[in-house]
């Protein structure tokens, strides 16, 4: 247990200097670094004079209107990122200007009527409010995000703000104290706590900020034993997080939701490393020196395709943003002493660019720029990619052609149980890049909206296993749910043919489906005895199905004259069909691959219009669907290569129309 003895005094206890070192800010001498601070003050410089980003009462009702919560978070996301702006140029060149500009800032966020952002807000089912009630703030990831910022910013600034704002130091206080660190103390029902025993990636988020908050705003005379009191109920959340994530690292959520999660977690207890003098393990022994805290420095790197390019799982992206906190990650891979991880972060720098953006909000931020050895890392000759990946605890494989580079065929699987955070019906799920590039995929989401996390999430059809690379049986979709899962998972990792072998029956609330065995495999090179040139994925399926199981069609199935059992690939590039054949022309001038098929299953193409930016950013206008019809078969065999010399007769038959199917 804590005691304020244990803990560094306010102002020591953030590891950033404040901006009276000039050491560190002055903007040409000090050893924050330059790229990054000449980058923002461009940004600072264009936001001057201009108004402020302004959160309105009727942004923060379309939530309750239309389903639009992404209106309201731009507008303060925007007013955030240029609050971080303002305060590095304050810092950096101590000039009236800035320091205004941030005190400006600061003080719309105390005018906020809610921190919390309005999806989040209990004030509708509580009070019938569409609007925050004030009497009762909403402890949610915006209300930490906002705390946090305003500790950074008071800790960086606050001898300036003294100086030309006198009081408004004391004014940030209270209203972060009001906000969120006390009701994070006089309410232990927050769902993110995990006391109920679903930990998710709220948890070390908003711990890590009221970490900060406390550590650096408990300041006032009296404050100690409570400062003391934050410490503990946050070190005995993140140990509660701490022991919920599997030996592995592995996140359900896939790697996008890492940064946010398992991150801020690690960020977290770097910062009671910092806080405490060094003396976090005698405080959180049992999570400072979790296995599984190790081994998650490496899920990034081992969910990496190629590029930008990531496997992703449930909302995630296939390609993500590339602005992440790598600084982050490359800390913790130096702690935990993984030079693959470390080596992964590093390949994210570039000379005389920026080490870090505003959108990682501002602690990340100073962070970033005052780590000497992240600020002179050099990239090194290409990421780790490892040739093969088991992750038990979320049934996932993957695999590809030859480790260290992402050339050739990669392979992913996944097993699993469709009632995961963030979850996708896609129980036997198969993903396939060339070059790094996925070609067989997940969709991924669209933009959040009241429908995302709500009864109708999986209207949405990119939450659907009929768009999952994964078979539909009797026009029958997968069932939501933790109790629709794979079973009899079987990895292998033999060198020359790893893969995953599982029964997805169970996936299916089909009366007659008594098992549907999907094995997936790279063939590397040699081992199935073909072209040496070149690997090979071959997914095979095999199933014991009743007849007339489940025998009315899906109306919204789009399969003529009855319910159908297909088999279905989920494809990104130009796709041309033949009898037994797709080839597909992947993005980013990957090279091709060719699907082939047993010649007498009918096959038709689907395509899917996209037009969301959440989606059309990554796979652009469209991702077709290749629908196998196998329905009175008992088994199929696909197998994917990479085309390597254009064939003659590719795209060049007539089968099936191609069916259009608009969002």
């Amino acid at each position: 247990m804590a005691t304020d003895d244990h803990l560094r005094p306010p102002d020591e206890a953030l590891p950033v200097p404040p901006a009276g070192d000039r050491g560190t800010w002055d903007l040409g001498s000090g050893s924050a670094d330059r790229p990054t601070r000449a980058a923002l003050l461009a940004g600072a410089e264009r936001d001057l004079g201009t108004p402020w980003p302004t959160p309105l009462a009727s942004t923060a009702a379309r939530l309750h209107r239309d389903g639009d919560r992404d209106t309201h978070e731009q507008l303060v996301f925007a007013r955030q990122r240029r609050l971080t702006r303002a305060v590095v140029a304050a810092a950096s060149t101590l000039e009236d200007r800035w320091v205004d500009e941030a005190a400006d800032g600061l003080w719309l966020l105390c005018e906020q009527s809610s921190w919390c952002w309005p999806a989040h807000d209990d004030a509708f089912p509580a009070h019938g409010s569409v609007l925050p009630v004030t009497a009762h703030p909403y402890l949610d990831l915006g209300a930490g995000e906002v705390a946090g910022q305003v500790a950074w910013a008071d800790h960086v600034l606050g001898d300036v703000l003294d100086a030309r704002y006198p009081g408004l130091r004391a004014r940030l206080r209270r209203e972060v104290r009001a906000r969120v660190l006390d009701p994070f103390v006089g309410r232990r029902d927050w769902h993110w706590l995990g006391l109920d025993g679903d930990v998710h990636n709220w948890n070390p988020w908003i711990h890590g900020n009221v970490l900060v908050a406390a550590l650096r705003l408990l300041d006032g005379a009296g404050d100690g034993a409570l400062r003391a009191h934050v410490v503990d109920l946050v070190v005995e959340g993140l140990d509660r997080y701490v022991a919920s994530l599997p030996d592995d690292g592995a996140i359900d959520e896939g790697y996008a939701y890492w940064w946010n999660g398992a991150c801020r977690a690690l960020e977290a207890f770097d910062l009671l490393a910092h806080a405490t003098g060094g003396a976090l393990d005698a405080l959180a022994p049992e999570a400072a020196t979790a296995p599984a805290l190790r081994a998650t420095v490496a899920f990034p790197h081992r969910m990496h395709l190629g590029d930008g390019w990531y496997l992703n799982l449930a909302d995630g992206q296939a390609r993500p943003s590339a602005e992440q906190p790598w600084h982050a990650l490359h800390r913790a891979a130096r702690r935990v002493d993984d030079p693959e991880a470390a080596a992964h972060a590093a390949a994210h720098r570039r000379a005389d660019a920026p080490v870090a953006v505003d959108a990682d909000g501002l602690g990340r931020l100073l962070r970033a720029l005052t780590d000497a050895e992240w600020c002179r890392a050099a990239p090194p000759a290409a990421p780790p990619h490892p040739g093969e990946v088991w992750l038990p605890s979320t049934q996932v494989l993957l695999a590809r052609e030859r480790a260290g580079t992402r050339a050739g065929l990669t392979l992913a699987v996944k097993g699993g149980h469709n009632g995961e955070h963030h979850n996708h019906n896609d129980v036997g799920g198969v993903v396939v890049a060339s070059d790094g590039v996925p070609v067989v995929v997940d969709a991924g989401r669209p933009t959040y909206t009241a429908q995302t996390f709500g009864p109708d999430r999986y209207a949405i059809w990119t939450m659907q296993s009929s768009w999952h690379s994964v078979p539909e049986v009797a026009g029958t979709a997968q069932g939501a749910g933790r109790e629709f899962a794979a079973r009899d998972v079987t990895p292998s990792l033999d060198a020359g043919r790893p893969g995953l072998s599982l029964d997805v029956a169970g996936a299916y609330p089909v009366t007659g489906l008594r098992s549907w065995l999907r094995s997936a495999h790279l063939e590397r090179r040699t081992a199935h005895g073909a072209d040496p040139a070149g690997a090979r994925v071959v997914v095979d399926d095999a199933w014991d199905l009743e007849p007339d199981s489940n025998p009315e069609p899906d109306p919204d199935d789009g399969a003529p004259g009855g319910a159908l059992t297909s088999v279905r690939y989920l494809l990104a590039g130009d796709v041309d069909l033949d009898r037994g054949t797709a080839v597909v022309r992947p993005l980013d001038g990957a090279t091709p691959v060719r699907l082939t098929w047993p010649a007498d299953v009918p096959a038709a193409l689907h395509e899917r219009a996209l037009d969301d930016p959440m989606l059309t950013d990554v796979w652009g206008g469209r991702l077709t669907r290749l629908d196998l019809d196998v329905t009175g078969r008992r088994e199929v065999r696909v197998v994917v290569e990479q085309l390597h010399e254009p064939r003659a007769d590719a795209g060049s038959g007539t089968i099936e129309p191609t069916t259009k199917e608009e969002k």
